[in-house]
């Protein structure tokens, strides 16, 4: 995997709102076929982060490439027709619509003609369920039936088969197990697990170590919108990531350089520079 060319690449992209930085110099990549765990505290800047994927927020600085090549996101329709796809937490489904027209919602099929055209219910129901079925939920079996009803893990799971059937090459989970339990959870890992073995690559942003550890491939951790630890599956323990999520190994580093930047930010040399400038 070394080898390839990441499907989607950051490199040293920072973000900032006026005079507050909320990202700082983060360089992450992700392949195909590979499951990035975004890990972080509230405020970490996970949010900021999938909202510069997903071309909601521009880079303050640094780039963003997909394929090996520089790409610019004004909005969020140029990163999906790039083929980065976004799954929030509530799956972004509609509770009082049918399966098959949820999964359809924007692109419609239609049968007819002109303007007698009327919304081909059939070929909806049918390509949603099997789409979700492909995946392994073999409890939805019919189109006509209300999202409202299904549960937490059905509605992910009903989420990520639209995206993969739309066409996505990355898939962002935002916390996609939050708020659920054993038996939803163990849905969209499986679920996760199923686009990684489609060549998708997923990222996968969570607050559950033990959720992040059955599917990820590559952990990246956040510390006030600093990059505190990248590495491999197998290189940290259970323990050792969470003493990472609460601001333990590496912080005094991360503080360190923090602290670096400002006083190289306010030395006499860097003012009399920008002064200059």
């Amino acid at each position: 995997m070394a080898d390839q060319t990441p499907i989607l690449e950051l490199q040293h992209v920072d973000k900032s709102f006026g005079p507050i930085d909320v990202l700082g110099d983060i360089n992450l990549k992700v392949h195909a076929g590979e499951v990035l765990c975004l890990l972080g505290d509230n405020g970490a800047g996970k949010s900021t982060l999938i909202k510069t994927l997903a071309g909601v927020y521009t880079p303050t600085r640094g780039k963003i490439l997909m394929d090996g090549k520089e790409v610019h996101f004004t909005r969020p329709r140029d990163a999906q027709e790039m083929g980065i796809s976004t799954v929030h937490q509530f799956g972004g489904t509609f509770p009082l619509m049918s399966i098959g027209r949820s999964f359809f919602v924007g692109v419609e099929p239609t049968k007819g003609w002109g303007p007698f055209k009327v919304f081909d219910r059939k070929t909806a129901n049918d390509v949603a369920v099997k789409a979700v079925q492909d995946f392994g939920i073999t409890r939805i079996d019919d189109g006509d039936r209300l999202v409202g009803g299904l549960s937490g893990g059905e509605r992910q799971s009903l989420a990520i088969a639209r995206a993969v059937h739309f066409g996505a090459r990355v898939l962002i989970l935002d916390e996609p197990t939050a708020a659920l339990g054993v038996k939803q959870a163990s849905h969209v890992l499986r679920i996760v697990n199923e686009a990684k073995k489609r060549g998708l690559a997923v990222i996968f942003i969570t607050h559950q170590v033990m959720h992040a550890l059955a599917v990820g491939d590559h952990f990246a951790v956040l510390i006030r919108g600093r990059l505190a630890a990248n590495f491999m599956k197998g290189e940290k323990s259970r323990e050792e990531i969470t003493d990472l999520m609460a601001g333990g190994e590496d912080m005094a580093t991360l503080e360190a350089q923090i602290a670096g930047e400002d006083t190289e930010l306010h030395s006499p040399a860097h003012v009399r520079a920008s002064q200059a400038e």
